[in-house]
């Protein structure tokens, strides 16, 4: 018999770091009997952080999957919960786990709010339209305002936060919640760890203020379904189960988001947020089909159903290096996989044996004879797959959309400490860089040195911690270093001519090329922040050349011209030439194109870009001033600073080379009191006498 797929529910729990995401996900394992002892990150016992780095740090760290049996209202549910880390070095986790969730939980702080890693991991789930419920988490915390918070995520993210439940208390007072749907108050025992817990008296002082928030989750469930706004404006009587209908309606199209609010952490207010998983947050029915193209023909476009008669298909979208072999997390999206079955990697269009299966619980797993449309599994046995691959039935090929990953800003030096470890060294490095596709490392010939490259010093030293605990490659590592680029300035043009005549057959390629500063936008045609036009008119380079003078431009642009470092953000036109019948070559003109670019990048005023970084610190009031003339010495440009209870929240645009080594700046200044988070936000060019002394370092 097939499984019935409305009634399971691919969910992901994100938010800022140190919110509570894991914490949650700890009470949802227990409380689903999925484990028999509660978890703590404090102590370093989460089941969901199970490497050795995040029971070490109490961060998570990579995305952790796990399958759990939920019943709400006499009806079970499967939940394939994916809980992510907050911080920023590890958005790639976040990323790659949006792109294959049907739903998510957004957990905030209840005295915080929107925090700056909030509003990415927002921007993220709606680049993909993950429908999403807000949990306001920490409700027991001195300073939990909850009405803040709504407000919070309705001005910083620009959602439509819909409150179906309002704590009653807040900080040392927080009992328990009143559910706006059944106006029924709900308390937890802290003894039994919140597994006894049930309905209770609702304190006469919060019946108006639970009437006035009903009326408002009712008003804007009407807004989502046209029946029931035709019964709300004729003042008819609207019965739960409508509202619940358009509820799960909004939340599914993302037109509102509803909002919890509890404290996992004391035990209160987790099983009714499972509730709210089953009943508002969309089942892989209630998505549209996935869309993808024919490898045999890529402008014949396919769509696949989730549904178990349809030829298989699913992505791979995340990889960890095993002992036995990699694991492949996989989410089927149609049709169904047997283990040891044959099928193909369309991306790579590599054949590949899905060996075994794993239904995965973290870091352990149960095998299973099939997975089906619907499911997140581990697969063994995959040798080509990367993370975004599409993975299908041998007779039915389709390649689904890929997913796009930041480029890393940091990168150092790294070396082995013994010709034993410099062959292990490669090895360990090419595995790291199929798990994490924001990781990258190259040989600098020059200098004899391994360069890797990664989102953040927190990103970088877990790398390097990994190559020496699990790779057992012992290494030493410079210091880090920032990833410029660089662009041009004003408008230029230049002639690439190369000529060889050496006896015999000579070389012949000759091109003009004009150069001009170009902002790079999503729908054209460029690559590697440059937009390549050919405007060659009459022949004067033949067609079967244009492609290889694209080729030298583009390989030259790679290494710049200053500090070797990428060119970006300029569009280059091919406007003439000549050939000659015996000499030119597709290598010519190759060569042609380097010189071009390299004379006219000279002429046009090259300048170095440099990351900018999105800083946001808290700290008590007391520290503010020095820590805004600390931003501001670091070239840092302060956008916002405002008071939110004891804590100023100071927003700024720091260049990223000024803040390595900031942790223990800022531990030091404020007692160890404040906190801050980072994140990659665009190239700017560097001011002058920063640029010289950039480039006199590297010579």
């Amino acid at each position: 018999m097939d499984r019935d797929l409305s009634k399971i529910r691919n969910i992901g729990i994100a938010a800022h770091i140190d919110a509570g995401k894991t914490t949650v996900s700890e009470r949802i394992l227990f409380y689903t009997g999925k484990t028999h002892k509660i978890g703590e990150v404090h102590e370093g016992t989460a089941v969901m952080d199970f490497l050795p780095e995040e029971q070490e740090r109490g961060i998570t760290i990579t995305s952790a999957a796990t399958t759990c049996p939920w019943t709400c209202e006499g009806i079970e549910y499967t939940v394939n919960l994916i809980d992510t880390p907050g911080h920023v070095d590890f958005t790639v986790e976040v990323e790659r786990s949006l792109r294959v969730l049907d739903g998510a939980v957004a957990v905030f702080d209840g005295r915080e709010g929107v925090e700056a890693q909030s509003e990415t991991v927002w921007r993220q789930a709606t680049k993909y339209k993950v429908p999403r419920l807000c949990f306001v988490n920490k409700m027991d915390k001195i300073g939990a305002d909850y009405e803040f918070c709504v407000g919070t995520i309705r001005d910083r993210l620009g959602a439509n936060p819909v409150p179906i439940q309002i704590p009653i208390g807040a900080a040392d007072t927080f009992a328990g919640v009143i559910d706006l749907l059944e106006m029924k108050a709900y308390a937890w025992k802290d003894d039994t760890q919140g597994l006894e817990w049930g309905e209770v008296p609702m304190p006469e002082e919060y019946q108006d203020k639970a009437i006035k928030a009903r009326a408002y989750m009712v008003e804007k469930a009407a807004e989502c379904d046209e029946a029931m706004m035709e019964k709300y404006l004729s003042d008819e009587e609207i019965g739960k189960d409508e509202i619940k209908r358009a509820l799960r309606k909004g939340t599914s199209t993302a037109a509102i988001n509803p909002v919890l609010c509890g404290s996992a952490l004391k035990y209160k207010g987790v099983q009714l947020l499972l509730d709210a998983v089953a009943r508002y947050l969309p089942s892989p029915l209630d998505k549209p089909a996935m869309i993808g193209y024919d490898t045999r023909d890529k402008n014949v476009m396919l769509e696949r159903k989730p549904d178990v008669n349809e030829p298989f298909c699913g992505i791979v979208f995340k990889i960890v290096s095993d002992q036995h072999g990699d694991l492949s997390y996989m989410r089927v999206y149609s049709g169904k996989v047997a283990s040891g079955a044959r099928i193909i990697n369309s991306t790579r269009d590599k054949r590949e044996i899905a060996s075994r299966i794993w239904e995965m619980h973290a870091g352990a797993r149960k095998q299973r004879d099939t997975a089906e449309a619907g499911d997140i599994v581990g697969i063994v046995g995959f040798k080509y797959g990367l993370t975004g691959d599409t993975v299908c039935d041998a007779d039915h090929p389709i390649v689904l959309d890929k997913m796009e990953f930041p480029e890393p800003v940091i990168s150092m030096s790294i070396e082995p400490k013994s010709a034993n470890d410099k062959n292990k060294l490669g090895e360990a490095l090419q595995v790291l860089r199929r798990e994490d596709p924001t990781f990258r490392s190259n040989f600098d010939a020059e200098t004899g040195q391994t360069i890797i490259h990664g989102m953040g010093e927190l990103h970088l030293e877990i790398i390097t911690n990994k190559l020496r605990r699990d790779m057992k490659v012992d290494v030493m590592v410079g210091k880090p270093k920032v990833a410029y680029r660089e662009t041009i300035t004003r408008k230029a043009e230049a002639q690439g001519k190369h000529v060889k005549q050496s006896g015999g057959r000579g070389q012949y390629g000759d091109c003009w090329i004009k150069v001009e500063p170009y902002t790079v936008v999503e729908d054209d045609d460029s690559e590697d922040g440059l937009l390549f036009v050919n405007g060659i008119k009459g022949g004067t380079i033949p067609r079967e050349y244009i492609p290889s003078v694209e080729y030298g431009i583009r390989q030259a642009a790679k290494s710049g011209i200053l500090g070797g470092f990428p060119l970006i953000n300029l569009k280059v036109e091919l406007f003439d030439g000549s050939y000659h019948d015996v000499d030119s070559s597709q290598i010519a003109f190759e060569q042609a194109g380097i010189l071009a670019i390299h004379a006219a990048a000279k002429m046009a005023a090259p300048a170095l870009l440099e990351p900018i970084m999105k800083l946001q610190v808290v700290t008590p009031i007391e520290f503010a001033g020095p820590v805004q003339g600390d931003v501001s010495s670091r070239r840092g440009m302060i956008e916002n600073a405002e008071q939110r209870g004891n804590s100023q929240i100071i927003d700024a645009l720091v260049p990223l080379a000024s803040m390595f080594g900031y942790a223990t700046i800022l531990r030091s200044m404020t007692q160890g009191r404040a906190t801050y988070t980072m994140e990659p936000h665009v190239y700017a060019q560097v001011p002058g006498n920063v640029q010289q002394e950039i480039l006199a370092s590297l010579k």
